[in-house]
């Protein structure tokens, strides 16, 4: 009974040691968390847009996330990102806005169509948030506005290389353009025009519009088809429209080139029109087989097992989230004060991890467009739909 008993006590002595230096060891400290929003569409016609902001965004947090966060100064961050569907609703999007706001968030991706950031314009600047918008007004760039960053190419900087490649290359002299009748294809539509004539092509229409839930697109393709143009463009299509109005032209016997300078979705296009959709002209994401990393294709992969499928244009939308936390790692005091943001901003210069070339940078640009820097630097990747995916047409930049 002794042993035992002194077998007990030892046993005793030794949990009671460990209890002991268990408490009095310091923790291993959790990592920061930085929230980053998100406001724009996930759902309707132009969800496309929005999700693959939302999925690229979701996969390069998990990414850095596993690989044991990202480090900003001297602590290191988890990212935790922040969504709201504005449902393409400007009302909606200020909802979100204030949402992030709320939150005490200061970074925020969208939203995705020209309503909706101008519509959170104030309320960024009253609580001090930085948006990187996928939208094309100028105003929203050009000074006294500074809140904003373009997200991607404009259709102002898109379109023309697009006409001018396909009036050199395929001959094309004559243009329509047709739009939904809402204010960001409209003004898509009106930059279109005023690049197209600028290029010396004859536009033969320019005025036909459709309503955004339109399902039969014949009555408004008809009087256009009989024009007989050699480019039909849909101005800020919506990428569950564009099958429809494609496959519309092409029963119609409509034999020209068609094209957009809005990012699509090849799952869409192949399902709503399949071969018809052939040799469909978007601007697609900013990468191609022939210039991406390793690290761009990593992040593909990883997307895809995550998603199960994988949508071309977030090969522009996974830079936002870069631009964010690269331009924080280069001035650590802008985590919380979006001022010190801005003046990075001019002077900002990082490795491109998502470019096969090593002297590749993420730069800010738009000085030309905007006369200050309020647009991200990504390729201009312009793609011809072709038997269910993009094949890459050229590679271009703005400045």
């Amino acid at each position: 009974m002794a042993t035992r008993r002194s077998t007990l006590t030892f046993l005793g002595a030794v949990s009671a040691v460990a209890i002991t230096a268990a408490l009095t060891l310091p923790a291993i400290a959790a990592n920061d968390v930085l929230k980053i929003g998100f406001v724009g569409v996930t759902s309707g016609p132009a969800a496309a847009w929005g999700t693959s902001n939302v999925r690229s965004m979701q996969t390069l947090a998990e990414m850095w996330n596993a690989a044991g966060g990202v480090k900003i100064g001297d602590k290191t961050y988890d990212l935790d990102i922040v969504t709201f569907d504005d449902q393409k609703d400007p009302k909606l999007a200020i909802q979100g806005m204030e949402k992030m706001a709320s939150e005490g968030i200061h970074y925020v991706v969208g939203p995705n169509v020209d309503d909706g950031a101008a519509a959170v314009r104030p309320v960024a600047e009253k609580n001090n948030i930085i948006y990187f918008p996928y939208a094309f007004p100028k105003s929203l760039y050009q000074a006294p506005a500074s809140n904003a960053v373009l997200g991607m190419i404009a259709n102002y900087q898109s379109g023309p290389a697009i006409y001018k490649y396909l009036k050199d290359s395929k001959g094309v002299k004559t243009v329509a353009f047709v739009a939904a009748n809402e204010s960001d294809p409209l003004s898509q539509r009106d930059g279109g025009v005023e690049a197209a004539k600028a290029l010396g092509l004859d536009v033969v229409a320019s005025q036909d519009t459709y309503a955004n839930d339109t399902t039969d697109f014949t009555p408004v393709l008809t009087p256009i088809v009989s024009l007989k143009p050699d480019l039909l463009v849909l101005s800020g299509v919506a990428p569950a429209n564009a099958p429809l109005l494609i496959r519309a032209a092409r029963e119609l016997g409509y034999t020209g080139l068609i094209s957009t300078e809005t990012a699509q979705d090849a799952g869409v296009l192949k399902e709503g029109a399949g071969e018809l959709a052939n040799g469909f002209i978007s601007v697609g994401g900013a990468s191609t087989p022939e210039i991406a990393s390793d690290t761009m294709k990593a992040f593909v992969a990883a997307y895809t097992k995550k998603f199960g499928e994988y949508n071309d244009e977030s090969n522009t939308k996974v830079y936002a989230l870069q631009y964010i936390v690269d331009t924080l790692k280069a001035d650590p005091a802008a985590i919380d004060n979006i001022d010190e943001f801005k003046k990075t901003i001019d002077t900002f210069s990082a490795p491109n991890p998502y470019l096969k070339d090593p002297d590749a940078k993420l730069t800010y640009v738009g000085a030309t467009s905007f006369g200050q820097k309020r647009q991200v630097a990504v390729p201009m990747v312009v793609n011809e739909y072709q038997d269910g995916a993009f094949k890459t047409l050229f590679v271009g930049t703005v400045d």
